[in-house]
């Protein structure tokens, strides 16, 4: 695969980044590892919640969403990390059988002024449900590398 740098990265680019199905069991499991809820661990609890049912937890939605990333261009490209997040939004809950697409909108990009080398990315990150429904929107800034001068 092709190494990305800063440069291959263009404003208004929207790209989908892949689909991830929620099971009950894995929303369970993540969630009494980190976020143990009774509307994210007990099915008969959550039954009585306001959601009527089990949900995922939105970092669950949200740790799903850096995998794709991860997965569809950063671990190929020249990223220096993340100074961090801006805005996450749970907008509609996620549930069990849920099949969510994840896509990535670069919405600014410039050069780092303290690092020539390095540039910075603005993006929003979207998902959405099946039934074409936004479930999250993360907005947060990316440090590349800049392409090396031949």
């Amino acid at each position: 695969m092709t190494m990305l740098y800063w440069e291959d990265f263009k404003v208004g680019e929207v790209v989908e980044m892949g689909r991830h199905t929620f099971t009950q069991e894995e929303i369970i499991a993540f969630a009494k590892q980190f976020d143990p809820q009774p509307i994210h661990v007990d099915p008969e609890a959550a039954k009585e919640s306001f959601y009527g049912g089990i949900i995922a937890s939105g970092w669950h939605t949200c740790c799903v969403a850096m995998r794709t990333m991860v997965e569809h261009y950063i671990g190929r490209s020249a990223s220096m990390g993340s100074p961090g997040m801006d805005n996450v939004r749970w907008l509609k809950p996620v549930r069990p059988g849920d099949t969510i697409t994840f896509r990535r909108v670069i919405t600014e990009s410039r050069v780092s002024q303290s690092r020539p080398t390095a540039g910075l990315l603005k993006s929003r990150s979207e998902a959405v449900n099946q039934n074409g429904e936004t479930v999250l929107t993360m907005e947060g800034w990316g440090m590349f590398g800049r392409r090396p001068k031949a």
